[in-house]
């Protein structure tokens, strides 16, 4: 596509003509919706075809093996499989294909190279055909980065709609049949059919969707695992021993929880917060930690095993990636300075060590000032909790001065996130300008230094302050009388006496409900806008005073061209926003249990709104190869390791389970009296926690004396008041032992996972090297064939010179 106003007259019509000479055919027509566009319809003859599918090595069919039919079953056929005949055209479903490089068996020419083949090649040809005469004037990229031509696209294979049922009619395209089967809502519990998928949009969105559905699936033992946790402490809230006692503290006068507008309180006030602790922190936390920490393990080996399997299937086993052709922008920052390339053995442009050296410290520099904005937003979000506490400690309203944690919390919460999203939106300019600074060799260079600065700035942005509540929140407030201050001013945050896992989970629940709510809407949403704009001018009068107002009656190619282009960053987006919510579901996951069930609806939803994207709201995206998802495997199995620490320091400090699991084994009621029930032993436990302070000492004028506050102190009629308990350093004791102690374990079970699990299938190796038998053996066969002639042409005489 290109303006006709553009000034580009002459590389374009060079470009054109070079195209012509490689053997292509250009058709010109109009915009029926727009006066200044023209549209360049490229056509590949077969013969061409062929030509360039021998250069680039695609390997097609050379023999059929029909598979064993498959033997009756008994059982009800599964709901999530897409009906056989819903998928009539689909050969791989039904046959095994052997593949070579150099042998084909052409049955018709219309279909032997499929769609996305066909798209590829031609995108080959564009990539390599010179615009100017010059070593690396060449290219459809280039043409793009100057504005010679505007766009360059596949067309869709037609619309998506159709007056007809698919069940009685059939399905008219591919882009239909991918619509019906795949795109559309109701089908949202099926498997997809990722055969389809990769022969319309290429093996690199098809790899895409199969992890995201083999993601979404390895989900749902995650999600029921973290129900059942999540209904035991529902279940067990109410006798919960720590509960109990807390509810029961009528008279436990707890010291106050700000310096100027609080006042003493009751313990038993706290009793529905509480409540809500033990939904989270009870006896299932430590197994679902470790449960989770296994499961990345496995989601990740098993990921490999399925990897291996569609590789085979698609035939990527053997491929390997081609030599890149330079960025424009590499070529036109570093066309002074060359070298010859080691594979191509040609001169091409090079980026100085020195240089790239220099590039990449500025990179690196803006990474740190990006993160050291993150820290300065968490602790401004920290200062208004201190304000916010003080406040709502004071408020007039009763609901909200009784409540007035879950108010600073909830408030601190939302603020957050709206901090978060903001500089979202920044972090995404500083990421492109930084990783155009470095001046990246290859757009897949360009693509991985820009995935992990994304990431790495989002997953700052969206943990930092869940970092602060987990691990700081409430580890230096001090002591009544002794409090630390921030600025001299306010006072440090408290956690409350039944521990601080309820902010932390309700940090998470906030953050990625509403994060996932506003990345579905932005998703679906931002290009049904768009869209419907575009749809909006389309009703004017076209080119030539023809009214267009028929959407019906545009040719494909004007219709396409209305749609929105995919996103430039490709695929980057869409694993972004699947990964930083896998770390999520597995970082803090022992604080919140519900992660996983969140994350399973969202992803439910999220497939069939990216297939609907990319059916119905996208221009058809360039199919392009790939055998794995790239940098983003790296980062997961990164995660899996932070995941184990982070869980075993949740649990170790803002969980109560190891000061209640000390007290029960050494200070409660059942120690020396044998094995007694979790909540006979607990008895006590909160009277245990709290240390005792003299009010008068700070000359208040409160009725009461004594109060109480959390932490293992001596009592100020000791003779070493205010100093830490023996039971003090075995809880610390405790902790730290925990934590070694967790860590070695589950590292020792994810490694032992990993070893298990081999990254093939034993059937996959075992078909592999019975296809490769079965190569050599017919090479065998068609040379012994050759041979006989060869001897039948010579009158029976045969001569063979051995070298």
């Amino acid at each position: 596509v290109y303006k006709k106003s553009s000034p580009q007259v002459e590389k374009r019509c060079t470009f054109e003509k070079n195209l012509r000479a490689e053997g292509l055919m250009l058709e010109k027509e109009p915009s029926l919706t727009n006066n200044d566009i023209m549209f360049v319809k490229v056509h590949a003859p077969w013969d061409t075809l062929c030509k360039y599918a021998e250069q680039m090595n695609i390997r097609m069919p050379f023999r059929f093996h029909l598979r064993c039919r498959q033997i009756k079953s008994w059982l009800p056929r599964n709901p999530m499989k897409l009906d056989k005949e819903a998928l009539p055209d689909l050969e791989e479903s039904d046959w095994r294909v052997h593949m070579c490089c150099y042998s084909f068996t052409i049955n018709n020419r219309e279909t032997f190279f499929s769609n996305s083949t066909r798209s590829r090649i031609l995108h080959h040809v564009l990539q390599r055909t010179k615009y100017e005469e010059g070593k690396l004037k060449m290219g459809i990229n280039r043409l793009l980065g100057n504005n010679t031509y505007e766009a360059a696209f596949p067309p869709h294979e037609g619309g998506y709609k159709s007056r007809h049922p698919i069940k009685t009619h059939g399905a008219q395209n591919h882009r239909h049949l991918l619509y019906e089967r795949w795109a559309r809502w109701g089908i949202w519990y099926k498997y997809q059919p990722l055969d389809l998928i990769r022969r319309y949009f290429g093996e690199k969105i098809g790899l895409y969707f199969a992890w995201l559905g083999w993601y979404t699936g390895m989900l749902i033992p995650a999600a029921l695992v973290g129900v059942f946790v999540f209904l035991y402490g529902l279940f067990t809230m109410d006798s919960s021993q720590v509960s109990k006692e807390i509810c029961e503290a009528n008279t436990t006068i707890m010291c106050p929880m700000c310096e100027e507008t609080c006042e003493p309180w009751t313990l038993s006030d706290s009793c529905v917060y509480a409540k809500v602790t033990h939904l989270f922190d009870n006896g299932g936390t430590v197994f679902f930690a470790i449960f989770m920490a296994i499961w990345a393990t496995v989601f990740l080996e098993f990921w490999k095993r399925r990897r291996a399997e569609l590789t085979y299937d698609w035939d990527l086993i053997d491929w390997e990636e081609e030599e890149e052709e330079l960025r424009p922008q590499f070529e036109a920052k570093y066309s002074g300075v060359e070298r010859v390339n080691p594979i191509s053995g040609k001169p091409e442009p090079f980026q100085p060590f020195t240089d790239k050296l220099s590039r990449l410290m500025v990179s690196v520099s803006g990474i740190f000032f990006m993160i050291s904005l993150v820290l300065t937003a968490v602790f401004a979000v920290v200062v208004f909790r201190l304000i916010a506490m003080e406040k709502f400690a004071s408020f007039r309203w009763y609901f909200v001065k009784k409540n007035w944690q879950f108010a600073t919390s909830g408030t601190g919460v939302c603020i957050n996130f709206m901090i978060i999203m903001s500089l979202n939106v920044v972090y995404e300019k500083v990421a492109y300008l930084l990783t155009n600074l470095e001046h990246p060799r290859t757009e897949s260079e360009w693509e991985n230094s820009f995935s992990l600065k994304m990431f790495l700035f989002q997953f700052v942005n969206l943990n930092s302050s869940t970092f602060y509540i987990a691990f700081f929140l409430g580890r230096f407030a001090g002591r009544p009388g002794k409090y630390n201050k921030l600025f001299n001013r306010w006072r440090l945050e408290e956690c409350h006496p039944s521990g601080c896992l309820i902010d932390l989970c309700l940090q998470m629940g906030v953050i990625m409900f509403f994060k996932q709510i506003w990345n579905n809407f932005m998703e679906l949403g931002y290009p049904l806008l768009q869209n419907w704009w575009s749809r909006r001018k389309m009703k004017k009068v076209g080119g030539g005073g023809q009214n267009v107002e028929n959407k019906a009656q545009l040719p494909q190619w004007d219709k396409d061209w209305n749609l929105q282009p995919m996103n430039a960053h490709g695929l980057v987006d869409e694993y972004l926003e699947m990964v930083l919510q896998f770390g999520f579901t597995t970082i803090f996951v022992a604080a919140f249990p519900l992660a996983p069930l969140l994350a399973l609806l969202n992803n439910i939803i999220e497939i069939r709104l990216d297939a609907y994207k990319f059916v119905t709201q996208w221009r058809r995206p360039m199919p392009a190869r790939a055998t794995d998802i790239g940098i983003w495997h790296g980062i997961l199995e990164g995660i899996g390791v932070l995941a184990v620490i982070t869980n075993a320091f949740v649990i170790a400090i803002t969980s109560d389970y190891i000061p209640r699991f000390v007290y029960a084994f050494k200070y409660g009621p059942c120690v020396d009296k044998g094995h007694h029930h979790e909540d006979e032993c607990l008895r006590g436990y909160m009277n245990s926690s709290l240390s005792v302070f003299d009010m008068w000492e700070t000359k208040n004028s409160s009725q009461f004396r004594y109060c109480r506050y959390r932490d293992y102190r001596a009592p100020p009629w000791s003779s070493v008041p205010y100093e830490f308990t023996l039971q003090f350093w075995h809880v610390l004791a405790a902790r730290l032992a925990f934590i070694i102690v967790f860590e070695h374990l589950v590292y020792g079970i994810k490694s032992f996972i990993a070893y298990l699990i081999p990254d093939m299938p034993k059937d996959l190796c075992d078909r592999m090297r019975r296809e490769k038998y079965l190569m050599q053996e017919m090479m065998y066969e068609a040379e012994l064939e050759h041979l006989q002639k060869e001897r039948k042409k010579n009158g029976g005489r045969y001569h063979h010179e051995w070298p």
